[in-house]
C-alpha cells in the first residue's frame, strides 16, 4: 500500500526567503524573568553589517598605514621611497654644485676687476681662439678695383640718399586684433594709429625686447614702452592693465597688457600704438598688416 508524504514547507522555502527571515533576540532578567531588551534581525542584515564593518576596518587600516611611518615596514615600500629620495637629493646636489661654480666664477671676476687682473672669460677665450685662424679669402685685383671705383662714384653722387631704417628682414607682430579708427598723422601730433578692439583684449609685443617704461599718464592712461633691437621702440597706450614691469624681457607675440579706456584722450576701448626708430616716428601701417 502506497503512502502519501506531506510536503515539508521548510524544505520548499527559497534561499532568499530564509536569509530574509527575521529572528527576535531577547535579553531577560534572570531573577525576575523579565525581558530587558530585545531586537529583531535576519541573516541578511547580519551579513550586510559584517561586510560594512569589514570594509570600514580595511579603509581605516589602509589610511592609517599610508599616512604614518608604518608604511616603511611594508616589504618593498621603503626601497622605493629611498630610491626616490636618492634621485631627488642627487638632482639638488647637482644644482647646488652648478650654482656654487657660477658664484665662484663671479667672485673671481669681481676680485680680478678690483685688483686689475681680470681673468678672461672661458667662453670669450674659446671664441677668440676660434677666430685666431684667418679664413678670409683675400680680394683679387679686379674685385678690389671694382670696389674702389664704386665707392668713389658714390662719394660724389648728388642723388637723394635716404637713411636706412634697418627694417629689412624685420618681422612685426600685430599688437592687437582690431580695426584702425585713426591713422598716422604726425602733422596733428598723432604719432601712431588707434586700434579699436574688444575690452580687455590681450595686447601683444610687436617684437622681442625689454620693457623700458611702465607707468600712468593722465592723458594716455596706462602706458608701456618696449625697446627692441636695431633701435626700434614700440609704445602702447590707454591700457586697462599692464602685465609687465620695467626691466622685464618680453618675447615677440607675448601678452604685455590688456586693452582699456584709461586716460583723458580716449572715448572708448582701444589701443594707441606707436613705432619709433632712432628718435623718428614710423607709420606702423607700412610695416604691419592690420
Amino acid at each position: 500500500m502506497a503512502r502519501y508524504k506531506l510536503p515539508n514547507l521548510k524544505e520548499g522555502r527559497s534561499f532568499w526567503s530564509r536569509i530574509k527571515f527575521r529572528y527576535k533576540l531577547s535579553f531577560f532578567n534572570e531573577s525576575a524573568l523579565e525581558e530587558v531588551w530585545s531586537f529583531r534581525l535576519s541573516l541578511l542584515s547580519v551579513i550586510g553589517t559584517v561586510l560594512i564593518f569589514a570594509a570600514f576596518l580595511i579603509a581605516v587600516t589602509a589610511l592609517f598605514i599610508t599616512q604614518t611611518s608604518i608604511r616603511n615596514l611594508l616589504p618593498g615600500y621603503l626601497d622605493v621611497e629611498i630610491r626616490k629620495e636618492i634621485v631627488e637629493n642627487a638632482m639638488r646636489a647637482d644644482s647646488l654644485g652648478y650654482l656654487l661654480q657660477v658664484q665662484s666664477r663671479y667672485l673671481e671676476n669681481i676680485v680680478g676687476i678690483l685688483s686689475g687682473t681680470t681673468v678672461v672669460d672661458s667662453v670669450r677665450q674659446l671664441a677668440s681662439d676660434s677666430q685666431a685662424s684667418d679664413y678670409n679669402i683675400a680680394r683679387g685685383e679686379k674685385e678690389l678695383a671694382f670696389v674702389n671705383h664704386f665707392e668713389e662714384e658714390e662719394r660724389y653722387s648728388l642723388s637723394d640718399k635716404t637713411v636706412a631704417t634697418g627694417t629689412d628682414g624685420q618681422f612685426f607682430y600685430r599688437p592687437v586684433k582690431g580695426s584702425v579708427s585713426a591713422g598716422f598723422a604726425p602733422e596733428k601730433k598723432h604719432y601712431g594709429i588707434d586700434l579699436v578692439a574688444a575690452p580687455r583684449e590681450s595686447v601683444l609685443a610687436t617684437q622681442s625686447g625689454t620693457v623700458v617704461y611702465n607707468g600712468y599718464d593722465p592723458k594716455f592712461g596706462n602706458v608701456i614702452h618696449i625697446q627692441h633691437t636695431n633701435g626700434f621702440i614700440s609704445i602702447y597706450k590707454h591700457n586697462d592693465v599692464v602685465l609687465k614691469e620695467t626691466g622685464d624681457p618680453v618675447w615677440a607675440g607675448e601678452a604685455i597688457a590688456l586693452i582699456g579706456n584709461t586716460g583723458h584722450l580716449t572715448t572708448g576701448s582701444h589701443l594707441h600704438f606707436e613705432l619709433w626708430f632712432r628718435g623718428q616716428p614710423l607709420n606702423p601701417s607700412e610695416y604691419i598688416e592690420f
